[in-house]
């Protein structure tokens, strides 16, 4: 009777939690035998460690057949010694129409940062970048899924590999490393700051670091606050602070220029309008036009976002969702900076992680927005509606066949920002992490 009770004790607490799967394999267990589950995704968290390298195999077979020119990797690769010569942000890589020339963008510290770039060859420097930025996606999801809990178990890092082998293909990382952008190197650093380190200079240093390079990291910081990690929050803005004091210290001229004027102008970005820009402002300036309505409308919708915003970060607190608080905080960022290119939009694989793994994964709102990701990013909807742009956008109104559509990223993000910010409910279920933790204990008590 002991024994059967404490079968039956176990098949109740599997049903609560895990379904009817997990039922069949305590049962199976207790009676010495094994399931074996047909579905797909059973057979695909299984074999993660080989669908990962079928995918990097299948990217290098892309890259080495169809290569790509990744102007903005050659952009840092010959801007940087300006920071030493002068003439950094008077350098421009002149290539062709819509944009005829890139110029450098980012703080002096960057240059800094890319200056051995320049000693290396081309196809080299190509190759090791590739690998790089490769080798940052799969920190970025290992780092997300850590985020969904403190003990991700074997099944929670498995998870994480599928999700790095589908992540190559999704627009913003493949875009990303079709331009040889540091983006998922950046990412990389934020997020194995916050998931990784246990003290607050490591956690707050990634997110500091980061936003020396690229300024766009710097929102990674209302995370902190939001979270009351104050000793973290001191440590970002020092070490942003000390990087930017060494590169001011090493090229003051060319520190005095960006910090006065040129950080604030958005026109030697690129073209503010273009579909290219996926945040509120080029959404709102495709829809209805750059004059004082447009305006008036787009401080109206950034003060919606804020609420939704906050309304979001009040319910992940509640719920202790980390990784939902950071997703929420990072396309909060993406939606309110005055230009957010598509390869900038790698945050949609944690905001993917969290709607298929998250607390609140079961909640319609959560399937029909990770579906929406989905789609927009592996079927590449941004690419496409740039070549329409390119061949049929000229002076005057911008298409409005054009413009709705080219508004993907930006309403997935606000959806994203909805579910995060939905109660949690009684029927809701733990996230992934915790999901592991629990198959752990249960083993422990099914084996002996």
């Amino acid at each position: 009777m002991p024994g059967r009770t404490g079968r039956m004790a176990q098949v109740c607490e599997a049903l609560r939690d895990d379904g009817a799967g997990a039922v069949k394999e305590i049962w199976a267990r207790s009676q010495g035998g094994r399931v074996r589950c047909p579905g797909i995704g059973r057979w695909l968290t299984g074999h993660a460690g080989w669908c990962l390298a079928a995918s990097v195999a299948v990217h290098v077979a892309a890259v080495v057949t169809h290569p790509t020119h990744p102007l903005d990797l050659r952009v840092y690769r010959e801007a940087a010694p300006h920071v030493l010569s002068g003439g950094l942000y008077d350098y421009a890589l002149h290539t062709t129409p819509p944009i005829p020339r890139l110029p450098f963008t980012y703080p002096p510290f960057a240059a800094l940062v890319f200056l051995p770039l320049s000693r290396l060859p081309w196809a080299a420097l190509v190759a090791l970048w590739q690998t790089l930025s490769v080798a940052a996606l799969v920190v970025v999801a290992v780092c997300a899924v850590r985020l969904l809990g403190p003990r991700p178990g074997v099944r929670g890092r498995r998870q994480a590999l599928l999700w790095a082998a589908a992540g190559l293909w999704l627009e913003p990382v493949r875009h990303t490393l079709d331009q040889g952008q540091v983006n998922l190197l950046l990412g990389a650093v934020v997020l194995w700051g916050l998931a990784v380190p246990r003290a607050a200079p490591g956690r707050g240093a990634g997110v500091g670091l980061a936003a020396a390079v690229k300024l766009t990291p710097a929102v990674g910081g209302l995370y902190l606050l939001a979270t009351r990690q104050w000793r973290a929050a001191a440590w970002a803005v020092a070490t942003a602070a000390l990087a930017t004091a060494l590169a001011w210290g090493i090229a003051p001229r060319e520190s005095a220029r960006y910090w006065s004027t040129l950080v604030t102008d958005t026109g030697r970005v690129g073209p503010v309008w273009s579909v290219r820009n996926q945040s509120l402002r080029g959404a709102v300036a495709r829809l209805l036009g750059q004059d004082a309505t447009a305006t008036m409308v787009l401080w109206a919708v950034l003060a919606l976002v804020t609420v939704a915003l906050v309304r979001a970060l009040r319910a992940g607190l509640r719920r202790h969702d980390l990784l939902g608080v950071l997703v929420a905080v990072e396309l909060y960022g993406l939606l309110v900076s005055p230009v957010s290119w598509s390869h900038h939009w790698i945050w949609c694989l944690p905001a993917m992680i969290w709607l298929a793994h998250g607390p609140l994964r079961g909640r319609p709102l959560s399937r029909v927005t990770l579906g929406l990701w989905a789609v927009v990013t592996v079927a590449r909807v941004v690419p496409a509606l740039i070549g329409a742009e390119d061949h049929e956008v000229h002076p005057g109104a911008y298409p409005a066949l054009l413009a709705w559509p080219g508004c993907v990223y930006a309403g997935c993000a606000v959806l994203t920002l909805a579910a995060v910010a939905l109660k949690a409910g009684e029927h809701d279920r733990p996230a992934l992490a915790a999901d592991g933790a629990r198959e752990r204990d249960r083993s422990k008590v099914a084996g002996g």
